[in-house]
């Protein structure tokens, strides 16, 4: 069709063009960005002349780099160099945080495919004596005596409050036992709660670094409601060995219902410092 020795385009070729479809082009022009050159009075065809085309080509490559249309909106009524320059670098630090997230995110993936790995091949009720690898840890000293793992939703949320980093990006939270209580064989309630950080973890708060250490520890088949009896274990082994604990027990589920309904496949891991 031509209008005024212009060349229009009706609506579905400009979709075809552009490889979208005739519900965008109604939406931008919803929006205010890509007004058709001519529309039909008479049967409500919308028409596009190459000016439309040229501005869709803008609207294409800035949609490419992510920009939201009410930036796109802004460049296209006020077109200038140092607005597209300013549009562009803007965007850039946009993309730039998500790749790092990206990133973050990847690398937290591989953490907890390999824990996924070892915690599904757990040797289960054996007791050994490992070397405890140093970690960074934020702790909350706070009683709890969780019967699932709900009852430690709202320690979590006091451990994560005013952070930068969403819980998905921060590390794995256990529980754990004071040294004075694990001697007196006290194993009811908990003294502490503890988030085990990874290496690219950012925490905004207190953090304290747990050196490395040997530890008598212990997996087995369930969660911290059936830990009790385990302790018990470990300490009765302690004791007929002559150790002596040397700080307070880090506990955590492995495989919790954060994985798998089936209780059957829980795993849970206690360790306890020793001399």
């Amino acid at each position: 069709m031509i209008v005024e020795n212009k060349k229009l385009f009706k609506i579905g070729e400009v979709s075809k063009m552009f490889n979208v479809s005739m519900g965008t082009l109604r939406h931008y022009e919803r929006e205010g960005l890509l007004a058709p050159e001519y529309i039909d009075e008479n049967t409500g065809y919308r028409y596009y002349s190459s000016k439309q085309l040229e501005v869709m080509n803008t609207i294409r490559y800035m949609r490419a780099l992510d920009m939201p249309l009410t930036e796109i909106s802004e460049f296209l009524s006020n077109r200038d160099t140092d607005v597209m320059e300013e549009k562009l670098l803007k965007q850039k630090e946009i993309i730039d945080r998500k790749l790092y997230e990206l990133n973050l995110i990847s690398k937290k993936i591989d953490h907890r495919l390999e824990q996924l790995k070892d915690a599904v091949n757990s040797e289960l009720d054996k007791i050994r004596i490992l070397k405890m690898p140093s970690t960074k840890i934020v702790m909350l000293k706070d009683s709890v005596k969780p019967e699932s793992y709900l009852d430690l939703e709202y320690p979590i949320r006091k451990l994560v409050k005013n952070q930068r980093e969403p819980l998905v990006f921060l590390g794995k939270v256990g529980v754990g036992i004071t040294k004075e209580n694990l001697v007196s064989k006290n194993f009811s309630n908990y003294n502490l709660v503890y988030m085990s950080l990874d290496k690219e973890d950012v925490y905004d708060g207190d953090t304290q670094l747990l050196l490395a250490q040997k530890c008598v520890t212990i997996r087995f088949c369930g969660s911290h409601n059936d830990a009790p009896k385990y302790y018990e274990k470990l300490m009765k082994y302690i004791e007929e060995n002559k150790f002596t604990v040397n700080g307070f027990s880090r506990e955590m589920t492995l495989i919790d219902y954060g994985m798998t309904n089936d209780t059957n496949k829980f795993v849970t891991e206690i360790a306890i410092p020793i001399e």
